[in-house]
């Protein structure tokens, strides 16, 4: 059995969609789900599929709480799916080349401090992008410059708004990051 633990920060349709994805195969256990936000979104669809959810704070995500807790579950990749506060170093150097992300855009373009959500769909669309896409990443100290295991590009440069942008590209989202995260796990 290979255990997958989730963090993210808000509604979480990826959260939820690699819960379903993986609740169907016997292999693989979605263990727990980490939040620093109490009014998430991602918390009422991990109840949903009875995985266990944790809300910390920025003192308890930095401090042993929230490493205690993730040990406890004896994850085999921890997915920050939605999550945007600066992941710690003390969790990322326990679980080396373990932690991974998704980023809304075709990194190294748009990422950084900052760059999430509406902020990178905006700053594509200013800047006249032909296409956009996600980013799947290995999580080290710096924002968004760990070595990237995956990327899928759509086509933008027809979209009208910041959202028509993020519309596409949570598609790809929703599309390849469950299957990415099995693949990882298959190696």
């Amino acid at each position: 059995m290979k255990n997958i633990v989730l963090f993210a920060s808000g509604g979480g349709s990826n959260a939820e969609k690699i819960m379903e994805y993986f609740g169907k195969k016997d292999e693989f256990n979605v263990v727990g789900l980490f939040t620093n936000n109490p009014n998430a979104g991602a918390i009422s669809r991990a109840k949903s599929y009875n995985v266990p959810v944790f809300v910390f704070n920025r003192e308890e995500l930095n401090g042993d709480f929230v490493l205690k807790n993730v040990q406890n579950l004896n994850p085999d990749v921890i997915v920050l799916a939605g999550f945007l506060w600066k992941f710690p170093s003390n969790i990322i150097a326990q679980y080396p080349d373990k932690v991974v992300n998704i980023h809304p855009a075709l990194l190294p373009k748009y990422g950084g401090k900052g760059m999430y959500g509406i902020h990178v769909h905006t700053a594509v669309l200013e800047n006249k992008e032909e296409e956009s896409g996600i980013t799947i990443h290995y999580v080290n100290d710096n924002y968004d410059e760990g070595n990237i295991i995956f990327q899928a590009k759509v086509k933008v440069s027809d979209c009208t708004s910041p959202q028509e942008v993020a519309s596409r590209v949570l598609a790809l989202e929703h599309e390849h990051f469950p299957r990415v995260i099995e693949e990882f796990l298959s190696k």
